[in-house]
C-alpha cells in the first residue's frame, strides 16, 4: 500500500508531463542568460509579482537568505518577523550568519501581525544604543500560523506602517499562490508596497526545485552577485525552470483541491473529538496527548503526518495526496483514537 505522505507538500513529486518537459526542454548557460527557460521564468514571476525582474534559486531558503542580504546593512540592522517564521525556525540561523542581522520577532496570533504591532516595536530613529529597524518581512500562508492567507487589508497596513518608518518590506512567498487561490486576490496585488518577494515551485506546485526571487531590475542584479558568492549559476537550468513553468500552467488552480482535502482532513479530525485549527489552505494542526507516538503509529499504517511538539501534529495535503487517502488518514487515525 502506498505512504499517505501528508508531511509537508515539499514531498510532491514530479508529474509524468512534467518530467516530460523538462527532458525536452531547451537548455543553456543560465549565468549568460542564454537559457531559454530560465529567462522565460523569470520574466513571468517577475510579471506574475508586480516587478521589474527576478532571479532563479534553487530553493525558498536562498531567496530569504539572499533579500535579507539585499536589504541588511550588517553590524547591527534589524528585521521584523514573526517569531515563527521560516527564517527564525528553518534556516540554520542564515540571517545572522549570512546577512548579519538582529532579529525582533512578534509574537502573534496565526503567523500574521499589524501595522500597530510594527510600530510598536521600532526602534528610535538615532539611537546609538539600539539596533537599526531596518526590514519588514512577512509568510503569505502563514507556515506554522495554519497555513492562513493574510488580509489584503491588513498587509497594506503594514506596508502603510512599514514605510512610513523608512523600512523595506520582504514578503517570503513559499506558498503565495495557495494565497492567491484561496482569496482570489492576484499575487501582484499581495506584494504590492513590498521591495522584494519569492514563489517556490517545490511545495504545492509540485516541482522538484527552485523558487525565483523578484524585485526592482536593480535589487535582481545585486541579487545575482550574492548568488554567485554562495553557490554560483546552476548553468543548465532549463531542465528544472521547465518543470516550474510547467507548475505555473498546469498546479495552480488544482490548488483548491488541496484546500478542500484539507478542510475534509480537518473536519474528520474534529468528528475523532480532538481540537483541531480552523484550515484556509493546505495546512492542518490538531492537538494530541502524545504527538509522537500518534505520528509514529500512523507511520506503521503507511500514513506520515509530522509532530511539531509534544501535543501538537502538522498535516499538509497537496497533490500526491488524493480525496482517498485523506480518507486513509482518518481511518488510520481513527484506530488509533479508538485504541
Amino acid at each position: 500500500m502506498a505512504l499517505v505522505n501528508l508531511y509537508s507538500d515539499t514531498q510532491t513529486r514530479p508529474t509524468s508531463a512534467m518530467r516530460k518537459a523538462m527532458a525536452e526542454a531547451e537548455v543553456g548557460d543560465e549565468q549568460r542568460f542564454e537559457d531559454p527557460q530560465v529567462t522565460a521564468l523569470c520574466e513571468r514571476v517577475a510579471a506574475l509579482l508586480g516587478f521589474e525582474a527576478a532571479v532563479f534559486l534553487p530553493s525558498g531558503t536562498m531567496c530569504n537568505e539572499i533579500a535579507f542580504r539585499l536589504h541588511v546593512r550588517p553590524g547591527g540592522d534589524e528585521v521584523i518577523l514573526h517569531r515563527m517564521s521560516h527564517p527564525i525556525i528553518a534556516e540554520a540561523g542564515g540571517p545572522a550568519a549570512f546577512a548579519g542581522a538582529m532579529l525582533h520577532p512578534l509574537d502573534t496570533p496565526f503567523g500574521m501581525f499589524t501595522g500597530d504591532d510594527v510600530r510598536g516595536v521600532l526602534r528610535r530613529a538615532g539611537d546609538r544604543y539600539a539596533p537599526r529597524s531596518r526590514l519588514v518581512s512577512v509568510e503569505q500562508t502563514t507556515n506554522f500560523g495554519g497555513g492562513r492567507v493574510w488580509p489584503l487589508s491588513q498587509l497594506r497596513d503594514v506596508v502603510s506602517v512599514a514605510s512610513e518608518a523608512g523600512l523595506r518590506l520582504h514578503m517570503d512567498g513559499a506558498r503565495l499562490m495557495n494565497a492567491v487561490v484561496a482569496s482570489g486576490v492576484p499575487a501582484a496585488e499581495m506584494t504590492q508596497g513590498f521591495d522584494t518577494a519569492w514563489l517556490d515551485f517545490t511545495k504545492g506546485l509540485g516541482a522538484p526545485l527552485g523558487a525565483c526571487l523578484a524585485g526592482s531590475a536593480e535589487l535582481i542584479e545585486e541579487a545575482w552577485r550574492y548568488k554567485q558568492m554562495i553557490g554560483g549559476a546552476m548553468r543548465q537550468a532549463g531542465i528544472v525552470a521547465a518543470g516550474a513553468l510547467y507548475a505555473l500552467d498546469h498546479h495552480v488552480d488544482r490548488l483548491a483541491e488541496d484546500h478542500a482535502n484539507a478542510a475534509t482532513l480537518a473536519r474528520g479530525i474534529a468528528e475523532l473529538g480532538l481540537a483541531v485549527d480552523e484550515v484556509e489552505t493546505n495546512i492542518v494542526f490538531f492537538s494530541c496527548e502524545d504527538a509522537p507516538a500518534v505520528c509514529a503509529g500512523l507511520e506503521e499504517r503507511e500514513v506520515r503526518m509530522g509532530p511539531v511538539g509534544p501535543q501538537r501534529v502538522r498535516a499538509v495535503t497537496h497533490l500526491d495526496v488524493s480525496a482517498e487517502g485523506v480518507q486513509r488518514a482518518l481511518d488510520a487515525l481513527e484506530l488509533l483514537v479508538r485504541r
